[in-house]
């Protein structure tokens, strides 16, 4: 090779060093970019999650108040309940229709 070719390509060289520097500084400021983009989303993208969960909250501690409320009522009938499910009452009950259904 000639001393012009050798100089020519490392003229050429430099050149591409440059451009790559170049081209790697313009690749960390979108980086940047994007990634204050992405954590201004994070940031009300968690706000959301926490107001949401405070919500929910709110409304499991309403659902636990109103099952409290519903035992309260039922309370009185528990035991005319109980009597009412019990096996023998149910074979008594079972034994009066069949005998009414053989009639």
């Amino acid at each position: 090779m000639t001393q012009v070719n050798l100089a020519t390509l490392g003229t050429i060289g430099i050149w591409l060093l440059v451009a790559a520097g170049l081209v790697l500084i313009v690749e960390l400021v979108l980086i940047a970019v994007w990634g204050a983009a992405m954590s201004r989303r994070m940031l009300a993208l968690s706000e959301s999650i926490s107001s949401q969960r405070a919500e929910i909250q709110a409304d499991l501690e309403r659902l636990r108040r109103a099952i409290e409320e519903t035992k309260a009522l039922w309370r009185p009938y528990q035991r005319m309940l109980r009597t009412l499910n019990h096996p023998l009452l149910l074979a008594v009950l079972a034994s009066l229709r069949r005998r009414r259904a053989a009639r």
